[in-house]
């Protein structure tokens, strides 16, 4: 019964994440991507799917419609190499009218990599990443808490 009864508490252990006394570290399975995200709010771009917003970090962009101004935030992210490291990557924001194809914002920003551990400083994985809000007038404005340009 007692070897029983241990390998029961074992087992909820290993099942819950924990690890026992003594025994390292315990390590949650959050994953994370390495990469640049954008955030917004659609009502700063017109009405539902005014504008279309493309961000590119490196030579990897991606795009979608602003969204719409009832939504109180949108966002945009670009997912980067894993290893990508400890680095500075150059990071383009455009802002073009659906209706007309005009540019109503354009940005530029030297984008500083910040190293990211969702679970925790010894356990995997390791991401490195970057956070911005575009704003109307002043273009990719830091996120807070990120370094700046």
């Amino acid at each position: 019964m007692r070897g029983r009864l241990l390998a029961v508490l074992f087992l909820a252990a290993a099942l819950s994440g924990c690890s026992l006394p003594g025994r390292g570290t315990a390590c949650t399975e959050m994953g994370m991507d390495s990469g640049v995200g954008v955030l917004w709010t659609p009502a700063d771009f017109g009405g539902a799917d005014a504008a279309v917003v493309r961000v590119c970090a490196g030579e990897r962009c991606a795009q979608r419609a602003s969204g719409g101004p009832d939504d109180p935030f949108a966002s945009l992210s670009v997912r980067l190499p894993d290893d990508v490291g400890d680095t500075t990557v150059p990071v383009r924001l455009t802002v073009t009218s659906a209706k007309d194809g005009r540019v109503v914002l354009s940005d530029r920003v030297s984008a500083r990599l910040t190293e990211q551990h969702p679970n925790g400083p010894s356990c995997p994985p390791t991401a490195w990443t970057a956070s911005y809000r575009a704003h109307p007038e002043r273009g990719l404005v830091p996120a807070a808490g990120t370094s700046p340009r």
